[in-house]
């Protein structure tokens, strides 16, 4: 007997998102130790959270038979206190991509355009097509965003606009002075989404919460997350900043109890922790360093990246990617990103690195 026809017809044509492939997958399926496999797949931060943040969550655990703080009241504190913003300009999520979701619950619907890159993260078409809305697809330049072309591509249809920086897969970043002239120019019917997860990798990275601080520009809201830089990808927890009246109507959308104790306290803790943040990101500094010159040794064309990964270009990505796993060694494969030949590495710890580096190397001989 068949399920019953769902009534949102978008469904039937919507591929299923594939994150980076757990360690203990790939163990199961090679047969292989779980001890001896490093991933190197889904940006995550190498060195772990906070020591902070860990204490923190366990301090949680004796009471984690009562609901959360529906409105995460201290973490909104601490995030407005950090960022200069009122509490009222900030909403939670269950990892950034909820935030997504509550865009498209608000702003998403048949007949509507939202407007991407190519190449832009694989969420933003996923929950498009899961409204119902149109997606307009913007071609890349320099694997990055084109953002005269993106604003060429808005009309009166059009209601959502998405622009990653860092990107996420290619890890470009847009010059500052080009994205702020996007962001004045975007038309005030359209939400202007910029996702900033990859933000504290850069070193001065354009400041767009002083819109949020004048309240001068309601249609733009960002995004951000305690997933990459903090090192909390299991908690999922992210977070938007915008104009009361945007977060307002958000919070319509929002869950009750969206972000779960262990979660709250241990952003908490994280975000007083400045000598960890500042530890991941010269790791990281380092880490494109290394694998820049040896792409340049090995002549291999690489994507000069702002984030915590890097994109190489590699011919037959899937089965680099197959090789690389068997010797214990998971990065991603860009097929679903209309990046076939193309892998992409998530920065490790120096011998994480390294060794990843033999692993394609003998791929790559293969």
């Amino acid at each position: 007997m068949p399920i019953p026809p769902p009534v949102n017809t978008a469904l039937n044509d919507l591929p299923t998102y594939q994150p980076g492939r757990p360690i203990e997958e790939v163990a199961r399926e090679l047969g292989l130790p779980a001890a001896d496999i490093i991933k190197l797949a889904s940006n995550e931060n190498p060195l772990g959270p906070s020591p902070a943040a860990l204490a923190a969550m366990k301090n949680v655990l004796a009471n984690i038979n009562l609901y959360p703080d529906g409105n995460a009241y201290y973490l909104r504190q601490k995030l407005s206190e950090q960022l200069h913003v009122p509490p009222a300009n900030l909403i939670l999520g269950n990892g950034s991509n909820e935030i997504i979701e509550f865009v498209g619950h608000a702003y998403m619907a048949p007949g509507v355009d939202v407007v991407v890159s190519q190449y832009c993260f694989l969420v933003y078409p996923l929950v498009t097509k899961a409204f119902g809305a149109s997606l307009v697809t913007v071609p890349a330049k320099n694997y990055g965003h084109d953002l005269p072309a993106m604003l060429r591509a808005i009309t009166p249809k059009t209601r959502v606009v998405f622009v990653a920086n860092p990107n996420n897969p290619t890890g470009t970043v847009v010059p500052d002075r080009e994205l702020e002239d996007f962001v004045r120019r975007t038309p005030s019917h359209v939400l202007l989404v910029l996702d900033e997860a990859y933000i504290e990798f850069l070193e001065s990275p354009a400041d767009f919460l002083s819109l949020v601080r004048r309240g001068t520009q309601a249609n733009v809201l960002l995004m951000r997350t305690f997933s990459k830089i903090f090192g909390l990808a299991g908690l999922r927890l992210g977070y938007g900043i915008g104009h009361p009246d945007l977060v307002t109507l958000l919070e319509k959308t929002r869950q009750p109890f969206n972000t779960n104790s262990i979660a709250q306290a241990g952003a908490l803790a994280a975000l007083e922790d400045a000598g960890h943040v500042r530890r991941t990101r010269e790791n990281n500094r380092r880490g494109l360093q290394f694998f820049a010159a040896a792409f340049r040794q090995m002549k291999l064309e690489f994507i000069p990246s702002a984030a915590n990964f890097i994109l190489v270009h590699v011919g037959e990505g899937q089965r680099v990617f197959e090789e690389m796993q068997k010797q214990g060694v998971i990065v991603r494969p860009m097929g679903g990103y209309q990046l076939g030949e193309w892998i992409r590495i998530t920065i490790g710890k120096p011998g994480e690195n390294e060794r990843c580096l033999v692993a394609l190397q003998k791929a790559l001989r293969q």
